[in-house]
Order: structure tokens, then C-alpha cells, then sequence
């Protein structure tokens, strides 16, 4: 490759750097082009050599005698550095109209969550009756269905009165299921990334439809063999839980929540939002406080175990099924720290100030229950949903100012010169006004979770229990409104500077 250091006038034509080079030689070859074809003569032709063609020389001159130029050099350096410019590609569209039929797809994936849900009950009742003799695959077969419908909250009539303490933890997991397929069902007929609320609302209609068509034949193969199931019961079940679970995964599948959340007003939005991470913290710290009371009275939970006597499948079923009820133990323990306790049977509470038990069930759980009133430790306790909230409000002003993807670890990135999203402080009546309206929201959630979580076991002293759900959702309205309002004020007061 030539050197240009001797370009006229920093030009970059390439015709003007092509005649700046004429000491260098290059070897030309001659290109064919596409010509009209000539007329006819009726006279032989020859080839020409290169060098003998007019205006041409071996030396690499490229002007003849005429001035026209035949041959130019470019200096391929000179083109490499000048700016480029990459252009996206474009996306494909979308192949619309090539998706599963709505009712094969909806259908088929409703039967999978229902599949999914059902055979580990099934699985840990059919161990612990076939192999201690209590009945074979159909007995364990049907009792499992039950304890199915049961975790969708429809109550069974057995002969001790109606069975309606819904084990949660298979709800969840039975959400979770219906979750997925509502997603499943939104990517099968193209509604993915569409931002149609409509779709995924259809979405979830249908996946509730069969749902409730499952809930039915379920209901109907179980009642008349020991056990009362109501079939309209049982419809309106699994349509509430088959069109909620299905909509959470179809409005994530079709991006509508993104659409819905930027038609709400921003403290409302952010005032939901804090007061269901408000919610779940305490229920967490119920969890906490739960599990280590079970933890420090596992002899108990042992010796409750072993005195059932049923062999290894049989204690490995309790102990399961003790693990279906530890949601809703997080749930009582939650209202237990917030004030209003729980009861375990009629005319019973357990609260931080007064415990008033009967003969409880005999089942693990009851291991952590406390032998009496709490003195100084329950004025401890008694500020972990506090603590909550106000971790709850620190996170809402870290949210405002920092953005969703740093609101847990906000870091401290500056550039000169530039004013970035910390630098930029919310404004009071935003931090306030959300703060203030996570109270009533958290208020809401937790009344909800202590209505789900109680429920009855029979029609004697154990047919009330759990916690009061109007007055476990006031105090947490309360409680969460203050909480969140310090410490979402205290962030947004004292900042490190």
C-alpha cells in the first residue's frame, strides 16, 4: 500500500490521491463490462495487448491522450479510516395467526397444573396409608382428592363435622401452578409482549373455565365415600383460584402490568406496592418467630410425633402435613406479634398478654405455642412489625430515588458534570402521601391472609381457629401507616451526603 503523505492539500478525492501516486506501479487487469453488442462486420478481429491500447503505459499511467482516465487508484487506508455508522437490524414482525387453538392450549395446560398439584398429596397420603395397611391405591387415591380440594379452600364433610382449615402452603403452590399455565397459555396463541389486557383476560377466563371443570368432576368423584363435598362449592373455588392464578401469569405474559401500572397515579402506585412489601415482611417475621419457637420445643414436636404410633410413613406423613400448615402458622403468628392474636378452639386466645388454650390438636405445630404471657420479651417482639414497616418506607424512598432496579442496594454513582437519579431528591408530598397509603393496603392483604388461614376441624371446641381477620387488618393498617411513614421520612430526611 502506497504512502499518502504527499496528498494535495490533505484532500481525500480519491480521483486527486489516485494522481498524487503516479510513481507507484500497480498491475491492472482488465474487467469485462456488459456493452451493446456492436453491429455485425464482416471483417476478422485481433486482441490488443494492454500496453500497445492508446493511452496506456506499463508505468501505471492512467491518463491517455485524450485525457480520459481508465484506470484509478484508491488509497484503501484512507477509506478504512473514515467513520462508519452500524445500522440495526430490524426485527421480524411478529408471525401472527400461526398460534394454538385457545381451548386446546388452555385446556391442556390447566390439566398439567392440575396434575402437578394433585399427586404430592396424593403421593405423601397414599405412602402413609398402603404401606401401614390402611387401604389400597383407590382409598389413598380418593383421599388424597380430597385433601386436594381441600388446599383450594372447599370445606369436607366428614363424620366429626366439616373439615375447613385449608392447608396454604398447597394453595400456594396450587397458584403458583395455575400462575405458569396462564403464562404457557398467553405464549401458545402469540399473545406474548403484546400489552393487551383484553388477551390476557381472555386468557384467563378460559384457563378458569377449565379449571372449574376439573373442580366438578374432582368434587363429584369424591363425594358419597365418607366425605361431603359441595359441587357448587367447589365450582366457584377453582373458578376465583383458576382465573386469579391464570391472570397473574397472563398479565406478565402479554407486558399489561407495565400498561396498567403507568395509567395509575404515582403515590397510589407506589403506595401498593409498599404496602404488600410491608405485608409480607411481617408475615415473614412470623415465620421467623414460628419456626424458631417450633425449633426450641422440638422435644415436644417428637414426642407428639412418636406417640401416633404409625410407623415411619405414618410419622413422615404427619410431619408433612404439618409442613402444608406452616403458612398459615406464619399467618397466626404474624397477628400474635401485631396484637390481636389467634384462637385455637372456641373461647381460647393466644396473644402477647394472655394465653387461654384447651386441649389443642395434637399435631407438631404446637410445639411453639407459649406457655403464657410474655413480659419484657413480648415488648421486643411487638416491635418487629415495626422494624418491618419501616424497612418497607426505607425502601420506597430508595425506590423513588434510585429507580426499581437499586432500590435494595442503591449505590452511589456520580459523574462530573452530570446530575444522576440519586442527586435527584422525591419530593415530600410523594414520599407521604405513599407512605400513608400502604397503611390501609398492607391493612387489606393481612386481613385477607388471616381469613384464608383459619378455618374450622370439626363441629366441636376446634371449629374456630385462627386469627380475627377485622381486627388483625385494622392494627396492621395502623401499624404499617406509621411505621412506613418514619422510615420512608427518615431516608428521605437524612441522606448521606
Amino acid at each position: 500500500m502506497s504512502s499518502t503523505t504527499d496528498r494535495p492539500g490533505g484532500s481525500e478525492d480519491p480521483f486527486a490521491v489516485a494522481e498524487a501516486l503516479q510513481s507507484v506501479v500497480r498491475d491492472t487487469a482488465a474487467v469485462d463490462r456488459q456493452r451493446p453488442a456492436p453491429e455485425p462486420e464482416d471483417r476478422p478481429t485481433e486482441a490488443i495487448p494492454v500496453g500497445d491500447r492508446p493511452g496506456v503505459e506499463g508505468t501505471g499511467d492512467d491518463s491517455g491522450e485524450d485525457g480520459r482516465r481508465d484506470t484509478v487508484i484508491v488509497d484503501d487506508a484512507m477509506l478504512g479510516r473514515r467513520e462508519t455508522v452500524r445500522v440495526p437490524t430490524q426485527r421480524r414482525p411478529a408471525r401472527r395467526g400461526r398460534g394454538a387453538p385457545l381451548p386446546v392450549a388452555a385446556l391442556f395446560a390447566t390439566l398439567w397444573a392440575a396434575l402437578l398439584t394433585y399427586l404430592p398429596v396424593a403421593v405423601v397420603i397414599g405412602l402413609a396409608r398402603t404401606l401401614e395397611g390402611s387401604g389400597g391405591l383407590v382409598a389413598a387415591a380418593h383421599a388424597g382428592l380430597a385433601g386436594w380440594l381441600l388446599g383450594h379452600g372447599v370445606p369436607i364433610g366428614t363424620s366429626i363435622g366439616p373439615l375447613g382449615l385449608t392447608p396454604l402452603l398447597l394453595t400456594v403452590l396450587i397458584v403458583w401452578r395455575l400462575n405458569r399455565a396462564g403464562l404457557h397459555v398467553t405464549r401458545a396463541i402469540g399473545a406474548r409482549h403484546s400489552g393487551s389486557f383484553g388477551r390476557a383476560l381472555v386468557v384467563a377466563v378460559a384457563v378458569g373455565t377449565a379449571y372449574t371443570l376439573i373442580g366438578i368432576l374432582a368434587a363429584q368423584l369424591t363425594d358419597g365415600r365418607g366425605t361431603g363435598i359441595s359441587t357448587g362449592r367447589a365450582a366457584s373455588h377453582f373458578l376465583v383460584l383458576g382465573v386469579a392464578g391464570a391472570l397473574l401469569g397472563a398479565l406478565r405474559g402479554t407486558g399489561a402490568v407495565s400498561t396498567l401500572a403507568r395509567r395509575v397515579p404515582p403515590a397510589l402506585r407506589h403506595g401498593i406496592r409498599t404496602g404488600l412489601v410491608a405485608a409480607f415482611l411481617i408475615v415473614g417475621a412470623g415465620a421467623v418467630v414460628g419456626g424458631l419457637a417450633v425449633a426450641l420445643g422440638g422435644a415436644q414436636a417428637a414426642e407428639i410425633i412418636a406417640n401416633y404410633r404409625t410407623g415411619v410413613a405414618g410419622q413422615a406423613g404427619i410431619t408433612l402435613l404439618s409442613i402444608g400448615y406452616a403458612v398459615n402458622a406464619s399467618i397466626w403468628v404474624a397477628a400474635y406479634l401485631l396484637g390481636p392474636g389467634f384462637a385455637i378452639g372456641t373461647d381460647s386466645a393466644v396473644r402477647l398478654t394472655e394465653v387461654t388454650l384447651g386441649p389443642p390438636p395434637m399435631v407438631p405445630l404446637i410445639a411453639g405455642l407459649p406457655e403464657g404471657p410474655l413480659g419484657a420479651a413480648g415488648t421486643v417482639l411487638l416491635a418487629l412489625p415495626v422494624i418491618a414497616g419501616a424497612v418497607a418506607g426505607w425502601t420506597l424512598t430508595q425506590r423513588l430515588r434510585f429507580g426499581r432496579e437499586s432500590a435494595w442496594r442503591a449505590t452511589r454513582r456520580k459523574s462530573k458534570g452530570k446530575v444522576t437519579v440519586a442527586d435527584v431528591e422525591p419530593p415530600w408530598l410523594l414520599v407521604v402521601t405513599s407512605s400513608l397509603l400502604a397503611g390501609p393496603v398492607a391493612g387489606l392483604v393481612l386481613a385477607g391472609l388471616a381469613w384464608a388461614s383459619g378455618g374450622a376441624l370439626g363441629s366441636g371446641r376446634l371449629s374456630v381457629i385462627g386469627p380475627e381477620p377485622v381486627q388483625t387488618g385494622i392494627v396492621a393498617a395502623i401499624v404499617v401507616a406509621v411505621a412506613v411513614s418514619l422510615g420512608a421520612a427518615a431516608t428521605r430526611a437524612f441522606r448521606r451526603r
